[in-house]
């Protein structure tokens, strides 16, 4: 599928249909593809579990149904918080079906998290696993939550909590719930807390349509002349991330598409084990995962994909080379955030630049513009990437937060605080957050670019780049450093690095300082907190002068 960029931009228009939604969409799947596989899924053991259209619509509607009997209904917001699991569909289905809002969870939270969201957004619900109950319980009395669903629980007598399976036990198959359309309220998706408290995303029912209308074209290479019955997708993410609606359910159950979800930890043999016995076609994963699978065998398995797609930070070239001879497939780069659709990708068909998000995609209207003024920069300039606010691909707002919407949506751009170069083809290249660029001796240098140069050495596992105070300069770069296995840390280990980085990197951008870790601190979702970082060399900056 090639794609000519400039006319596709060009020709790209927004119709939005007014009664579109996620659960009208999967209801009419139910009736065109009803014994098509909305859903494999793998449990950690191998067991295999799946649901068809049919099925999804059906449980939805039981689950619905449930929720109504319980007083759950429109706009009101429901916390989930359950591993990949084969019901989650259904369950999230089930809570929009009645006009309800989801509000995400990740497992990889802690109690005070979940009890900073439910009172941050007032929710009166949730929908919890019994392995993590031990999060929710601690703070039900501090929290608005009156009700506790819990899957694949049992029946305690508590009147506060119900299991998911009595709530759909018996119900019926059908369900008549309130007209919702695009523009109705869906989620609250929070950001990940890189530099704050998380912050409250609202997305609205028409989130999914763009997701159909770009992610799954410019992104996926799913589009009216895809044969659904040949793929099969796979997004390594769970259930508590923006990701999952970005994919499982934006691009998935949007197209009619059967995906994999597989609930097992990641284990580099384990993944490669199940895309050749499985036969998946589409895999979408983060940096991380395809870094520690580039390091295994890949010509030892014998794979079917025809498309590998990253996101979450940018992939380093190392293992994007490294598949492409493996397997014969371009790992290909889409950006965005919890707030947005796919911003900038690398559309199916156009040739990928190492280290670059690819281009803008269709009708968002994304560009780079000064960090201070709402002026566009010139090719090769760094400034930060914004999106008009009137893009239909961009989010409706933080819940509840008029102070927050007036900074963050009053101007003619949403800033989305990541900061990016633009080449005379118009290729899009990260250059680090915002508030993380290192301005040294009057040069501003993008983390990503020390970082990508830094791993690229047989010595490095992973890599983070910050500036360190420094007296004469402002700030130098300083690289914290984690080894790959058979290295150890050494002052000609040091020497080594910085040797290497003056060859592959402007001689102002090479780490003066290198320190060697065990681990980077990272938020749950598995991105860098360089914020940390900062603060580390600021508190270790003070105390020196004092």
């Amino acid at each position: 599928m090639g794609i000519d960029c400039t006319a596709t931009v060009a020709e790209f228009e927004w119709n939005v249909p007014e009664s579109y939604t996620v659960t009208s969409t999967v209801d009419e799947y139910a009736d065109e593809i009803r014994d098509r596989a909305a859903i494999r899924f793998l449990d950690a053991d191998g067991d295999r579990t799946e649901r068809t259209y049919a099925d999804l619509r059906d449980d939805m509607c039981r689950f619905a149904n449930g929720l109504e009997e319980l007083g759950i209904g429109n706009g009101d917001r429901v916390l989930h918080l359950f591993p990949r699991h084969p019901d989650a569909f259904a369950i999230q289905l089930g809570v929009l079906a009645v006009g309800a809002l989801l509000v995400p969870c990740s497992s990889q939270l802690r109690a005070n998290d979940i009890a900073f969201r439910a009172n941050d957004c007032n929710a009166t619900a949730i929908v919890v696993h019994e392995s993590l109950t031990d999060m929710v319980d601690p703070v039900l009395e501090e929290t608005p939550l009156e009700r506790v669903i819990v899957l694949d629980g049992t029946d305690d007598g508590d009147e506060q909590r119900s299991t998911f399976e009595s709530i759909v036990d018996d119900q019926p198959a059908e369900y008549d719930g309130p007209e919702l359309g695009a523009d109705e309220p869906m989620s609250i998706n929070y950001t990940s807390g890189t530099t704050g408290q998380p912050k409250p995303v609202l997305h609205k029912h028409r989130w999914m349509y763009c997701f159909n209308r770009v992610n799954a074209p410019y992104w996926w290479g799913i589009d009216e002349e895809t044969n659904l019955e040949d793929e099969l997708l796979w997004a390594t993410t769970g259930t508590g991330w923006a990701k999952w609606f970005w994919s499982p359910v934006g691009v998935g159950l949007t197209t009619g598409a059967t995906q994999l979800v597989y609930d097992g930890a990641f284990e580099p043999e384990t993944f490669l084990e199940i895309l050749e016995t499985e036969g998946v076609t589409k895999l979408c994963a983060v940096p991380t995962q395809y870094r520690m699978l580039t390091n295994a065998d890949l010509e030892a398995y014998d794979v079917e994909l025809n498309d590998t797609l990253s996101a979450g930070e940018p992939l380093n070239r190392e293992p994007i080379e490294r598949i492409e001879a493996a397997w014969g497939v371009t790992p290909r780069d889409g950006y965005g955030q919890t707030e947005t659709i796919a911003l900038v990708a690398n559309y199916p068909g156009i040739d990928v630049k190492p280290g670059s998000m690819g281009k803008p995609t269709p009708g968002v209207g994304a560009t780079i513009i000064d960090v201070d003024e709402e002026e566009p920069v010139e090719p090769g300039e760094v400034g930060e990437i914004a999106v008009p606010v009137d893009s239909p691909a961009i989010f409706d707002g933080y819940y509840e937060k008029p102070d927050l919407d007036e900074r963050t949506l009053s101007g003619d751009y949403y800033r989305t605080g990541d900061l990016a170069s633009r080449d005379e083809d118009g290729y899009f290249f990260f250059e680090g957050r915002a508030d993380d660029i290192i301005i040294s001796s009057g040069y501003r240098i993008g983390p990503f670019e020390v970082e990508d140069a830094l791993v690229s050495h047989d010595a490095v596992a992973e890599a983070a780049a910050v500036g360190s105070p420094h007296d004469e300069r402002g700030s130098i770069v300083k690289a914290y450093v984690v080894l790959a296995d058979g290295y150890e840390a050494s002052e000609g280990l040091t020497n080594e690095l910085q040797a290497f980085m003056k060859a592959e990197t402007a001689p102002y951008k090479y780490p003066r300082r290198i320190e060697f870790v065990d681990e980077l601190p990272k938020t749950s979702s598995g991105k860098i907190r360089r914020i940390e970082l900062r603060d580390r060399e600021q508190e270790n900056h003070s105390q020196s002068s004092h």
